[in-house]
């Protein structure tokens, strides 16, 4: 029996540029950053002003008051951007609904407000906290509110691996729809750590820039946290042909590796192995990979490992790979980070061009890549690859391929 091709049919998302796909991946094609000064909630002790988070909205305007009761932040933005995905997909709950579909969402973290509220409740305020707490906070609550919303009782369950989890949520969701086990599956992430315990955390890391984030630049100094969420609808081909879909591409090829070493520091050899994985379960050749849109946080082990990376898995060529960063847009969404960039690759595909590294200044002998500095790039693109690569050495690449039925 052939496998099954996993086609994506929908697109949603909830970022620094607003609600909606559209507006992150033309943020992320004319260069326009999301990173602006933080507002946070309480007073705010550290040195790191800044972050790419989420604008203030109303979110009534699309949940009911229910559904917001039981939703930290993370599952609003991702309860509208599946909203959107579903739209742009043409489904409807009756569609979804039932063991067919399933709901599979990346978080580092999950309820990051809910935890900094009640902790706050309890030990500054001492008093109870609110008795949703948990329900609210707890990883699976994203998948779960999902399931309910749609009605899908298929597989339902979290990926938790830091800033592979987005990533490895949508490459799990096509395995299991190849296998045969559902013919639907609803992925991505979600995530927002932009609280004052949280910043400061990622601030004695000594990791984030206090100024801007310059992806393969010499000068580099840093990332920005980001927040959001992303959401995607796969499918089987064939199931999505039967209602006559419209198909934004294939997910051709799903990677993913533990580099076995060190708690922080990325390691060459388990990325290396990560794109190659990709690239092979693609079945396509590294010569076929267009354009590369790379884990690229701005720090300076990251950047260099990667570059390194790239250059044993595409040889001679490696330099001259078409590769970006999108973090300077969009910050680094931890573990909604890969759903973001899966997002611009599609709109890189779709549009037939590269979007740019903004804010490179200085070429850095030590990274030796193409990353389009800038200004975007018009070109053609067919096949093209999303890097992530997380604490833990934890390694995820996703492979897309415009769709040829």
């Amino acid at each position: 029996m052939a496998q099954r091709r996993v086609v994506i049919t929908g697109i949603g998302a909830v970022s620094s540029l607003g609600l909606g796909a559209k507006p992150l991946w033309e943020a992320a094609r004319d260069g326009r950053t999301g990173i602006r000064e933080t507002n946070f909630a309480r007073p705010y002790p550290g040195r790191i002003k800044i972050s790419a988070q989420v604008p203030e909205f109303d979110a009534s305007v699309y949940l009911d008051r229910d559904t917001l009761s039981l939703s930290d932040p993370v599952i609003k933005y991702l309860l509208i951007a599946t909203d959107e995905a579903v739209q742009q997909a043409g489904l409807s709950r009756e569609t979804l609904q039932g063991p067919r579909t399933a709901s599979i969402i990346g978080t580092g973290i999950a309820g990051m407000n809910t935890i900094e509220d009640g902790l706050y409740t309890v030990f500054k305020r001492e008093v109870r906290p609110d008795p949703l707490t948990i329900p609210k906070l707890i990883p699976s609550s994203c998948p779960a509110m999902v399931s309910m919303r749609y009605g899908t009782t298929g597989p339902c369950f979290a990926i938790g691996s830091a800033c592979s989890s987005a990533t490895q949520a949508i490459g799990i969701g096509a395995q299991m729809i190849r296998a045969g086990m559902v013919d639907r599956a609803i992925v991505g992430g979600t995530e927002d750590c932009v609280t004052v315990g949280t910043m400061i955390a990622w601030e004695v890391l000594r990791v984030l820039t206090p100024n801007v984030c310059r992806p393969f630049s010499k000068d580099r100094n840093g990332m920005v946290i980001g927040a959001g969420s992303g959401v995607f609808i796969l499918e089987a081909e064939e199931i999505a042909a039967q209602r006559n879909a419209h198909v934004i591409a294939e997910l051709a090829g799903y990677g993913t590796t533990s580099d076995a070493k060190d708690p922080v520091r990325p390691d060459v050899n388990g990325a290396a192995a990560c794109m190659r994985s990709a690239i092979e379960d693609a079945g396509v050749s590294p010569d076929e990979i267009d354009y590369i849109n790379a884990h690229g946080t701005g720090t300076t082990v990251n950047d260099l490992t990667e570059s390194a990376a790239i250059g044993m898995v595409f040889g001679k060529r490696g330099p001259h790979v078409p590769v970006s960063s999108t973090k300077p847009i969009h910050g680094h969404g931890l573990g909604v980070g890969g759903a973001f960039e899966l997002i611009v690759t599609l709109g890189a595909l779709r549009e037939n061009v590269a979007p740019p590294t903004i804010n490179w200044r200085v070429a850095d002998e030590k990274c030796p890549v193409d990353c389009i500095p800038n200004e975007a790039r018009p070109m053609p693109i067919k096949v093209a690859m999303s890097n992530s690569f997380a604490f833990g050495g934890i390694n995820a690449t996703l492979v897309v391929r415009e769709f040829d039925a």
